[in-house]
């Protein structure tokens, strides 16, 4: 089969589509035949192993062996079950994460069932599909940290990106009041996205305007929680995706106990894939894809996720 892999760390020029062994499943697995994919953020850190942590975890010279082919989500259709699988069948369209949570850019992957998988919405497209899971799973972990429910007022910054453009929808399900902090070529689409006030960041500090949240969300990893806490609440929080600042900060506030700084966990977990197809099905929520790449356009679509300008999600289709 076909795969884009990787051999070093680096720029979206180490990346080449290369002929590797098709994967079997085992008895607990199904193999999926993947027809879209999305490039996230965490695809180019991870290439560029940067922050430099990503070493430790992938490979500290090289990518080691299951990080050579990334991908963090996935729609596709069932190809093949393992003989213990009474779940999925050949010929399911399923979307989710595989459960060796990289390895979608390729033409198959395994992955065990029971994991974040699920049944795709009969309405979406392949494409769709691929871009619910890895921006509606973060969202919903950054909103529970969030305490997000009825009456409590949500600011999301970075609300146009993956994981933001599905906070603001969550946020709004869940009953909150969103206010959205977004650049000016977004500013219509998050607003139609349900958020209940847009600030152009271009044009407003909302550090500045004397307005105060139940909690703040950073939904880029470019904000701090030094920089928002005059915009929080008493005993509001903030809510950190990424920064160092950030973690230095949070570790120092559990040594005093305070809880004023948290970070969403980001878990992979079956009963999120099924919320948000319920969600999905019900009109409730949907994916926003940005720009569409085939496979063997990976590096464009690499670069383009590195401008930071993407609005929701940048989706490789998989021929």
């Amino acid at each position: 089969m076909k795969a884009v892999v990787q051999d070093r760390y680096g720029g979206p020029e180490v990346l080449r589509i290369e002929e590797v062994p098709r994967p079997v499943p085992n008895d607990d697995e199904i193999l999926i035949r993947v027809r879209a994919a999305t490039v996230s953020q965490t695809d180019t850190h991870v290439r560029a192993a940067h922050p430099f942590f990503w070493r430790l975890i992938g490979g500290f010279r090289r990518p080691r062996v299951g990080w050579r082919t990334l991908g963090v989500d996935l729609a596709g259709e069932v190809e093949a079950v393992g003989s213990a699988v009474t779940e999925f069948k050949v010929g399911d369209a399923v979307f989710g994460s595989p459960s060796s949570f990289f390895g979608s850019h390729a033409e198959y992957v395994c992955s065990r069932t029971g994991r974040a998988l699920a049944l795709k919405p009969a309405a979406m497209s392949f494409e769709e599909a691929a871009a619910v899971y890895d921006g509606g799973t973060q969202a919903l972990s950054a909103l529970r940290q969030a305490e997000a429910k009825p009456g409590r007022r949500i600011l999301i910054y970075g609300a146009s990106g993956s994981l933001g453009t599905a906070a603001v929808q969550l946020a709004r399900h869940f009953g909150a009041h969103v206010t959205a902090v977004c650049s000016t070529p977004h500013v219509e689409l998050v607003r139609t996205l349900g958020a209940d006030e847009v600030i152009d960041r271009l044009k407003q500090d909302f550090t500045t305007n004397g307005e105060t949240y139940d909690a703040v969300i950073d939904a880029v990893g470019k904000h701090t929680f030094r920089r928002s806490r005059r915009s929080l609440k008493p005993g509001g929080v903030f809510v950190a995706t990424d920064g160092l600042e950030n973690l230095l900060v949070w570790a120092a506030m559990r040594l005093v106990g305070r809880k004023r700084l948290r970070f969403a966990s980001g878990r992979r977990s079956r009963e999120d894939v099924q919320l948000l197809k319920q969600l999905v099905e019900a009109g409730a929520y949907r994916a926003v894809v940005d720009r569409v790449y085939p496979m063997d356009q990976v590096v464009e679509a690499h670069r383009y996720v590195e401008t930071w300008h993407k609005a929701g999600n940048v989706v490789l289709t998989i021929p």
